[in-house]
């Protein structure tokens, strides 16, 4: 462990709090790197994977910028920025090279379907829109991550690809969409429970209904921790040290992250947005749509609502879903509590919430749309994307709880849709707050934290790290064994 703590005693080395796709990412890497250390992960619901992890609490795209078009904005003067797009690339190639190496050595049993290729479609309809799609794809296909990607305007070969997205469709109106066949779906439960899984196996402890409340600082550096246990029938609150503790627990990070009195947490703030999606199984339906298609998101939408048309593959079977129909809680955790939001202001971010109130109304006045929106309105959104549906065929579901995250800047406060890793100065403990893209960067999240917490071990961790996944050091993928597990079936090739 870092040098400050060496020569004090601790229950554990490493804490984890929650059981998704960050804890078990991080369990991985710290288990595989020092095998002598002590983990624990405390989930605080009866199974890991159970709040934004599960299947059908996201939408299971692996994102790779490939198709969503807040990653690349357009510029004042009508060009496109390409560089968000290119860092979330390599950051999900992180990822899908550890989730490789990990099948290849046989530390993801039952998780063989957890990633499978996918095509990444956008597709827009307008002129301007149809303009600024080829634009975009300009400037994309100039990078060697994406000169592959295929564009068109041709209604027939959009048939081709996708051909819910034209059948029945009657206007005229210009139409384009653009196409990367290598990209992925993602069941990241079955992900986070097999990663979890080989974890206990090289060590660690991972314990359900186990639920972390409260976390203080010792005179030494090392963590008191609380966990109640939360069977009907379960033991009185265990009281134990950690060296190093990480937040890891969603929509309930910020508490946590609170209750430590870390400075580092001071005007954090969190704004929860619900979501539903529409899903159908209909076998007919499923066999004609092999492919995510991403549109471009309602005026004062967040990114995180940007409509979307997808192909799943969950627990081995295969599914449609569109949406998701933004929506807003005073929850955090969709198992949260109605106090949530209230229990987390406190006098360091009220200015920021309140800035951010004032000057997002069109985002207010979104969800209060999505909000009261009907069946009807609800079809009418689904058919703009796919005009031959029929409301027999979907049902509606319930998506997890996103919380988005606010924080001190330019006004008084801003509000940030993308993911944020918060670590104290010492470095002993670290929490992950905002949403996407989030599961699908999840490596290179946690390999951002084992640099800013444990920086005495970076240069001898980094040659191991290196053999994990070839890109972080510059290199390149191995294609020979890219070709092994794409002819085995562990898990999907990479591009």
């Amino acid at each position: 462990m870092a040098a400050r703590n060496q020569d004090t005693a601790a229950d554990v080395d490493v804490l984890l709090v929650g059981g998704g796709i960050m804890s078990a990412t991080l369990a991985s890497l710290i288990g595989t790197l020092e095998p002598s250390w002590r983990i624990e992960v405390h989930e605080r619901l009866d199974s890991p994977a159970t709040e934004s992890s599960n299947a059908w609490n996201n939408a299971g795209t692996g994102h790779a910028a490939l198709c969503e078009l807040n990653y690349t904005p357009q510029r004042a003067d009508g060009s496109v920025d390409v560089t968000k797009a290119v860092t979330i690339n390599e950051q999900y190639e992180l990822s899908r090279e550890l989730w490789h190496h990990l099948a290849a050595a046989g530390r993801l049993p039952g998780a063989e379907d957890a990633v499978t290729t996918t095509p990444h479609l956008t597709f827009v309809r307008g002129a301007e829109d149809v303009e600024f799609l080829r634009r975009r794809w300009e400037a994309l296909r100039r990078h060697r991550l994406f000169a592959d990607l295929e564009f068109t305007t041709d209604r027939a070969v959009i048939a081709r690809w996708a051909p819910l997205l034209v059948t029945d469709r009657l206007d005229d109106e210009p139409v384009a969409a653009t196409r990367a066949t290598w990209g992925t779906d993602v069941d990241f439960g079955s992900l986070t429970r097999a990663m979890l899984a080989d974890a206990v196996t090289r060590g660690a402890t991972v314990h359900t209904s186990s639920e972390v409340t409260r976390l203080r600082r010792l005179r030494d550096g090392r963590w008191r921790v609380t966990v109640a246990d939360r069977r009907w029938n379960g033991n009185p609150p265990r009281t134990l040290t950690a060296r190093f503790v990480f937040v890891g627990a969603g929509g309930g990070a910020l508490h946590l992250l609170q209750r430590s009195r870390i400075k580092e947490i001071r005007g954090y703030a969190g704004f929860p947005i619900s979501g539903q999606f529409l899903r159908t199984t209909n076998p007919g339906l499923v066999a004609q749509h092999r492919a995510k298609v991403y549109g471009k998101a309602a005026i004062g939408a967040p990114p995180m609502s940007v409509p979307h048309l997808d192909a799943r593959v969950v627990d081995g079977d295969q599914a449609l879903m569109f949406g998701p129909y933004a929506g807003w809680s005073m929850k955090f955790l969709k198992r949260g509590s109605w106090t949530d939001l209230l229990r987390s202001v406190r006098p360091g971010n009220l200015v920021p919430m309140i800035a951010v109130g004032l000057r997002n109304m069109s985002l207010v006045t979104y969800l209060i749309r999505e909000v009261t929106a009907d069946d009807a309105a609800r079809l009418r959104s689904l058919r703009s994307y796919m005009p031959s549906a029929d409301p027999r065929d979907w049902e509606l579901i319930t998506a997890g709880q996103r919380v988005q995250v606010i924080k001190r800047g330019k006004g008084g406060g801003v509000l940030e849709f993308g993911t944020e890793l918060v670590t104290s100065q010492d470095g002993s403990i670290a929490g992950l707050l905002g949403a996407s893209p989030g599961a699908s960067t999840a490596v290179a999240t946690m390999l951002d934290l084992l640099e800013r917490c444990f920086p005495e071990r970076a240069d001898a961790w980094r040659p191991q790290l290196q053999q994990l996944m070839p890109s972080m050091g510059g290199g390149a993928w191995d294609a020979a064994l890219e070709q092994q597990l794409v002819d085995d079936g562990t898990l999907t090739g990479g591009h």
